[in-house]
C-alpha cells in the first residue's frame, strides 16, 4: 500500500514539473501561477503546494534538473583519443553534438528563462551556469590540457582554450536564437560552424 501511494506521489510529481516546465517556458516566471501549474498537470492546487512549497522552491527545481541533461555531454568530453591523424574529425563530431545539445529549442528557451530572472534568483543562475555549462567547460579543459601534454594541441591555458571552442561554436546559433526569441539555424548550418569552428580552433592551437 505504501509502495503504491509512493508510486502515485512520483507520478504527481513529476506531473507538476513537466506541467511548470511548460507553463514557466511559454509565460515566464512573473505570468505563471500555481493555479496554472495545477490545472495543467491535473491535480488540486493543495497537491501543489504539498510538493513544492512555494512557486520560487517550484522554478529553481525545473531549472536545476536540467543539470542531470549535461552528464551525456561531459562524458563524450572527457573521452575524444588521443589521436593525431583522427583529431580533427573527433573534434568536429563532438562539435555537432555540443551544437545540438546547446542549441535544442527547450535548451535556449530555458537559457532566456534563466537569464531573464537572473537579477531576481542570482543564485539560481549561478548554480545553473556551474552545475551545467561550467562543468562542460571544465571537462572539456581537462581534455585539451591531455591532449596537449600528448603533444596534440598546445594550450597554455586549457580553460580558456575550452571557451574559445565553445564560443567559436554557439556565438552565431545561441546569440540569432536569445535575439529573435528562437531557433533561427538548420541542421546544415550547424554543421558548418562545427566544421568551421574547429578548423579555426585548431589552426590556433594545434
Amino acid at each position: 500500500m505504501e509502495a503504491s501511494e509512493h508510486g502515485r506521489s512520483a507520478l504527481k510529481r513529476r506531473a507538476i514539473m513537466e506541467a511548470a516546465t511548460g507553463a514557466f517556458m511559454s509565460k515566464g516566471y512573473s505570468g505563471t501561477s500555481m493555479d496554472d501549474v495545477a490545472k495543467l498537470a491535473a491535480v488540486s492546487k493543495q497537491t501543489v503546494y504539498k510538493h513544492f512549497s512555494d512557486k520560487e522552491t517550484l522554478f529553481a527545481e525545473i531549472v536545476m534538473a536540467t543539470t542531470d541533461r549535461v552528464d551525456d555531454m561531459v562524458d563524450l568530453v572527457a573521452h575524444i583519443p588521443a589521436d593525431a591523424d583522427a583529431l580533427e574529425e573527433n573534434l568536429t563530431r563532438l562539435a555537432r553534438r555540443f551544437l545540438a545539445a546547446l542549441t535544442h529549442p527547450q535548451v535556449l528557451q530555458l537559457r532566456r528563462l534563466v537569464i531573464a530572472n537572473a537579477d531576481a534568483f542570482p543564485e539560481l543562475g549561478a548554480d545553473w551556469y556551474e552545475q551545467g555549462f561550467e562543468r562542460v567547460l571544465a571537462t572539456l579543459a581537462g581534455t585539451f590540457r591531455r591532449l596537449t601534454d600528448d603533444g596534440l594541441l598546445s594550450t597554455a591555458d586549457p580553460l580558456l582554450a575550452a571557451h574559445h571552442f565553445s564560443g567559436l561554436l554557439l556565438w552565431i546559433p545561441v546569440n540569432k536564437a536569445m535575439f529573435h526569441g528562437g531557433p533561427r539555424h538548420t541542421e546544415a548550418e550547424l554543421d558548418h560552424y562545427a566544421t568551421a569552428g574547429v578548423r579555426a580552433f585548431l589552426a590556433a592551437y594545434r
